[in-house]
């Protein structure tokens, strides 16, 4: 299997598959693919259809088999990129909805926040998901990406939305902003998001709901 993203930031996965290959990925992302290539519907147990409705994700996955070599291509639905993940070295925590496709030995879970709090105001969600197993995954990030690596304790601050992802063996908490002139008049909301070490944090930059609020404030209303 040999795979290619590009046209960022309308951005493209295309996948070049050998006979007996298969992809899964998230409904409706196929954008164009080979004759050769069979597509299979599954759902995964009613189980997993209640992690995925949790998490945002559709509730069945589309699988795609190369019957003979072939050509499939997957695309974004916002402008953003696409990053792979080789779960085998590292599991990823990652936000809801983020998950495109992945090989077949990825394992995709419920990952509750130990800090319930974190989930609650710090804007990255109470349930995110986790991946492992042995493969490769491919997450939808929104804007740009930006990596750190934070050594065992090191911490980084975030404003709410901006973690895209993260090694499993970060931690994430809370951070409330100080003072009232801060909360009020400094846009940055109540709380921020703290990502602690050890480990990769990938930070992106136009989360999908600010790029709405930024587009819906040039949008003309009509009056009452």
């Amino acid at each position: 299997m040999n795979y290619q993203i590009t046209n960022q930031p309308f951005t493209v996965l295309n996948f070049q598959l050998n006979q007996g290959e298969t992809v899964k990925c998230q409904s409706g992302a196929m954008a164009w693919m080979s004759p050769s290539i069979q597509m299979e519907t599954k759902a995964g147990g009613l189980g997993g259809m209640f992690k995925k409705a949790l998490i945002g994700e559709s509730l069945a996955l589309n699988h795609y088999t190369a019957m003979a070599p072939g050509e499939l291509t997957l695309a974004k639905q916002c402008p953003g990129d696409i990053l792979t993940f080789d779960v085998g070295q590292t599991p990823i925590i990652a936000q809801k909805t983020s998950f495109l496709a992945s090989t077949e030995g990825v394992n995709m879970d419920i990952y509750l926040q130990k800090r319930g709090m974190a989930g609650f105001f710090g804007g990255e969600g109470f349930l995110m998901q986790k991946f492992s197993g042995n493969g490769l995954v491919w997450l939808e990030i929104d804007g740009s990406v930006q990596q750190r690596t934070l050594q065992p304790g090191e911490s980084l601050v975030i404003d709410t939305g901006y973690v895209a992802a993260m090694d499993a063996s970060c931690t994430m908490t809370i951070q409330t902003v100080k003072g009232f002139k801060n909360v009020v008049l400094g846009g940055e909301g109540l709380f921020n998001t703290v990502v602690t070490g050890p480990g990769r944090v990938w930070l992106q930059t136009m989360p999908i709901n600010a790029l709405a609020m930024s587009i819906y404030a040039h949008i003309p209303h009509p009056s009452n």
